[in-house]
């Protein structure tokens, strides 16, 4: 089971298409909790070059309160990560992860519903941009 979907995106840059994505998630109830800039990072830790890559951690809270209340742990599965990375010129690549795949090894059939319904939100992002 691949465990993320993708789509690829034009844009002048890759704030161009966070806000695409922003905008996206926005509207399927998402809002975004945490940001992780992997080309800042890498060069301020390890002084490497990166291509632009951001992680944006996405959050739906009604679907958060469903799982968290049938499966208290799952918070190590959550939030939803997105990515965005620049893959080529004026190209990036924008990725999420698929909760479905996420929580098979968490073996609680109350989830699963809840889960799919993540993924096909989390697929209606990628589908709009």
């Amino acid at each position: 089971m691949k465990y993320y979907n993708s789509k690829s995106v034009n844009a002048s840059n890759i704030i161009e298409v966070r806000t695409q994505v922003e905008s996206a998630l926005k509207e399927e109830g998402f809002g975004i909790l945490t940001e992780i800039d992997i080309q800042a990072t890498m060069k301020k830790k390890l002084d490497k070059a990166y291509p632009p890559y951001l992680i944006l951690g996405a959050c739906n809270p009604v679907f958060a309160d469903k799982v968290l209340q049938a499966e208290p742990h799952i918070g190590v599965l959550l939030p939803c990560n997105v990515i965005i990375r620049e893959v080529g010129a004026q190209k990036f690549e924008v990725s999420a992860m698929d909760p479905a795949a996420a929580m098979v090894a968490v073996e609680n059939a109350a989830i699963e519903p809840l889960a799919s319904e993540v993924r096909q939100r989390l697929e209606n992002v990628l589908n709009s941009l």
